[in-house]
């Protein structure tokens, strides 16, 4: 038993050192240790080197010698990317990563399983079987989860933004200057949105044309709602309306169309409760009515077969 938790606890170190690696870079304050350190020494140590060392350098360290082992067509990463794009992760390293992890998290479940015997419970091919595909399938689920996440984000705070972009072309700005504008008032309440808006600036400065940068947008989140957004600012910019007046008006119909969904989830909540009242509290109320009464019945039949005997 004690083998089986130190097991499972290393397991869980080493994920969770490569998620931290990943998602949380080094901070200023890890940057400053490492350069007293090199200073007080002399000269540039083990230790200055791993608190200088980038986040995405180490882990491309440790999953570099499982990025090959799958084999993969162009169109395969190409797909890939747009996923990982979806979910925010725009790096050419994160689709390696994400294929090392594809082999390792099978191999640290059946290592798991290896160290604390748990295969011999359903047999060694079957667990083992089960292991390495949920072990593959897994980190599918977590860009899938991940994706879906940043897209309901994306999709409940549109409304804010485009009501400040109603401000801003109101106050005389353009519609690329009231993008950058929203970015960056909005760089803290709603992170997505507003790295999907530098982006799309960034692509204008490049030299995209702005119909082609939010087309871009709408493939990079999709969401509906945003991709409706896109055709609709397209036409409004082909064909010379207001652009305030649009972002109005789709701001309103956002706003109902949430209400909507609202109302809708609340009166799916009745049919939704038939289950566990079915399956959970019907039998216990046939339980608590009729357990007395069959009790007595059970009580008076016992007597009468006393009698009868007797």
């Amino acid at each position: 038993m004690i083998l089986a938790i130190v097991a499972f606890l290393a397991t869980f170190l080493f994920l969770a050192s490569i998620g931290i690696l990943l998602f949380f870079p080094h901070s200023a304050l890890m940057s400053r240790l490492g350069s007293v350190v090199a200073n007080r020494s002399g000269r540039t140590g083990f230790f200055s080197r791993l608190l200088n060392m980038r986040a995405s350098d180490s882990v491309r360290a440790i999953l570099t010698p499982f990025e090959n082992v799958l084999p993969r067509s162009r169109e395969e990463i190409s797909e890939l990317q747009k996923r990982l794009i979806r979910a925010g992760y725009r790096k050419p390293s994160y689709v390696n990563m994400f294929n090392a992890g594809k082999v390792l998290v099978p191999l640290a479940l059946a290592a798991f399983l290896t160290v604390t015997g748990t295969y011999r419970f359903g047999g060694p091919f079957f667990t083992y079987s089960v292991a390495l595909g949920l072990g593959f399938l897994l980190p599918d689920f977590w860009l899938r989860n991940r994706t879906a996440k940043r897209q309901l984000k994306i999709r409940m705070g549109l409304p804010q933004a485009l009501d400040l972009m109603v401000i801003c072309t109101e106050a005389g700005l353009g519609l690329d200057q009231c993008m950058m504008r929203v970015a960056q008032e909005i760089k803290r309440s709603q992170p997505e949105i507003a790295d999907e808006f530098s982006v799309v600036h960034l692509e204008q400065k490049a030299g995209h044309p702005r119909a082609d940068a939010l087309k871009n947008l709408a493939e990079r989140t999709d969401v509906d709602s945003v991709r409706a957004l896109i055709n609709t600012l397209v036409q409004s910019d082909t064909f010379g309306t207001s652009i305030a007046k649009t972002l109005r008006v789709y701001s309103d119909t956002l706003r109902t169309q949430r209400r909507q969904q609202a109302e809708e989830q609340a009166a799916k909540t009745t049919v939704k409760l038939v289950f566990p009242l079915v399956v959970f509290i019907f039998p216990t109320l046939f339980i608590v009515v009729l357990g007395p009464a069959g009790i007595s019945l059970m009580q008076y039949f016992d007597k009468f077969i006393r009698q009868i005997r007797g």
